[in-house]
């Protein structure tokens, strides 16, 4: 995975450095399923994880 470089924080920008890393935690806690934004206005206004446990 690439790095991130979490200086760089654009004027308007749809999301917030706190939402951007706890999107990040989330994606690194998910092994099978999905994450899914919704945005209002052009901004992120809640962030949706759905895990699937694959049985074998």
């Amino acid at each position: 995975m690439s790095s991130v470089n979490n200086d760089y924080q654009p004027k308007n920008t749809p999301i917030s450095p706190e939402d951007l890393k706890r999107l990040l935690e989330m994606v690194n806690s998910i092994r099978y399923g999905s994450i899914t934004l919704l945005i209002q206005d052009c901004k992120v206004v809640q962030i949706e994880k759905n895990e699937k446990v694959r049985l074998k």
